[in-house]
C-alpha cells in the first residue's frame, strides 16, 4: 500500500481525516499547535502542517474510495502521476512533530536558487532549493524529493 496526498477544500483537513477514519481508510493529517491572538485573549489551536492536504494509505485499486467523503477535491499529482509519499517521509514528519524543540537547522548566507543538503533535523540528508530569503532569517525551501515547500525560521542560539 502507498501513501497518497489528497487535496481538500480549504479548512477541511480535520473533517476529511475524521470521515476517512470512520470509513476505515488509513489517513494522516499532521497538526501543529500554534498560539492565536484575538482581541481579548490568546488561545492554543491545532492547525494543519500542510494546508488542504491529507495523506491516505491505500491500494491503487481503492483510490476512488476517498471521494465518498465530503471535502475531498482531488489527488495531488506529481509529474503526471498521483503523488506517492514514502513511508520514511511520513515517519520523518511524525518524528519531527513529536519533538519540535529537539531539532535545529542551521543556515548561513544562502541566496535564492542555491541547492542545499539539510544537515540536521527531520529532513536530514534531503536536498532542497532555496526559493525565498526573508528578513529575520526566514527561509522558504523546496524539497524536490517530496514535492513540497518548507518554510523555516532560523533559531537563534
Amino acid at each position: 500500500m502507498n501513501w497518497y496526498v489528497v487535496y481538500t477544500k480549504p479548512k477541511w483537513e480535520k473533517k476529511v481525516a475524521e470521515q476517512l477514519l470512520q470509513k476505515g481508510i488509513d489517513c494522516y493529517s499532521p497538526l501543529v499547535t500554534q498560539v492565536r491572538q484575538w482581541s481579548d485573549r490568546k488561545k492554543k489551536v491545532e492547525v494543519p502542517l500542510f494546508n488542504s492536504y491529507v495523506f491516505v494509505r491505500l491500494n491503487e485499486a481503492d483510490r476512488n474510495l476517498v471521494f465518498q467523503s465530503s471535502g475531498v477535491v482531488r489527488y495531488l499529482f506529481w509529474l503526471g502521476k498521483p503523488a506517492i509519499v514514502r513511508d520514511e517521509e511520513i515517519d520523518t514528519i511524525k518524528k519531527w512533530l513529536s519533538a519540535p524543540d529537539q531539532y535545529e537547522i542551521s543556515v548561513s548566507s544562502l541566496q535564492v536558487g542555491d541547492k542545499v543538503v539539510l544537515e540536521s533535523g527531520p529532513f536530514k540528508s534531503h536536498e532542497a532549493v532555496v526559493r525565498e530569503v526573508n528578513r529575520n532569517d526566514n527561509y522558504v525551501l523546496l524539497l524536490e524529493s517530496m514535492g513540497c515547500v518548507l518554510k523555516m525560521k532560523l533559531r537563534q542560539t
